[in-house]
């Protein structure tokens, strides 16, 4: 039989039988076998997949075969940190002084989004706010306000006029404020500025 002849007929591949049933193995994860791609015999054998977040060991030990797997926890250097923090709703004048005073006792300000869901200003601001929210996690808290859910004497006591509007609270007291009628990356600037000069 001529070379090129036999470079044309399909080579088979064997591989060694598994133990399938062995005693040391049925406690133990099942991996899957290689298996040949029957379209074309000539490629090469393909494996089955298995999760990237195990790490499969191999080890031989007397004769016997064991396999193990182990989940593998990211290492705190790994961890990156949020590209977007939702906002935290408030829902009644109870929850809102609740919140206020905790940010008092830890000394730390808070930013208020008071906004309305028929608002498409508000709509449109509320993610590009939550992406700024990421820049100051954890140490200021970012929270909303529909204010077609809470008491209007909270609206009233808040000093609210106009939505959206972005309140830093400190102290118990609302600082500083941004009436945000204007495109929304300036009025993430602006927010920026005011947080930045209240530190």
């Amino acid at each position: 039989m001529s070379d090129a002849h036999l470079a044309a007929v399909p080579r088979r591949l064997h591989y060694p039988a598994f133990p399938r049933h062995h005693p040391a193995l049925r406690s133990c994860l099942p991996l899957p076998l290689p298996r040949l791609n029957r379209r074309n015999s000539l490629s090469p054998p393909s494996i089955g997949t298995i999760s990237l977040s195990r790490a499969v060991s191999f080890a031989a030990a007397g004769g016997t075969t064991a396999w193990s797997a182990k989940e593998v926890a990211p290492s705190p250097e790994e961890e990156e940190p949020p590209t977007s923090v939702a906002l935290e709703p408030i829902v009644s004048e109870e929850h809102f002084d609740r919140i206020i005073a905790e940010a008092h006792q830890l000394e730390e300000p808070i930013v208020v989004l008071w906004m309305a869901s028929w608002c498409r200003k508000c709509i449109y601001l509320k993610p590009k706010l939550e992406k700024l929210a990421a820049e100051y996690y954890p140490s200021i808290r970012f929270y909303c306000i529909d204010v077609n859910t809470v008491p209007h004497r909270l609206v009233n006591r808040a000093g609210i006029t106009k939505m959206p509007t972005i309140q830093l609270w400190r102290d118990s007291q609302n600082q500083a404020e941004v009436i945000a009628g204007y495109k929304a990356w300036m009025v993430v600037d602006d927010v920026r500025k005011m947080i930045d000069n209240e530190d």
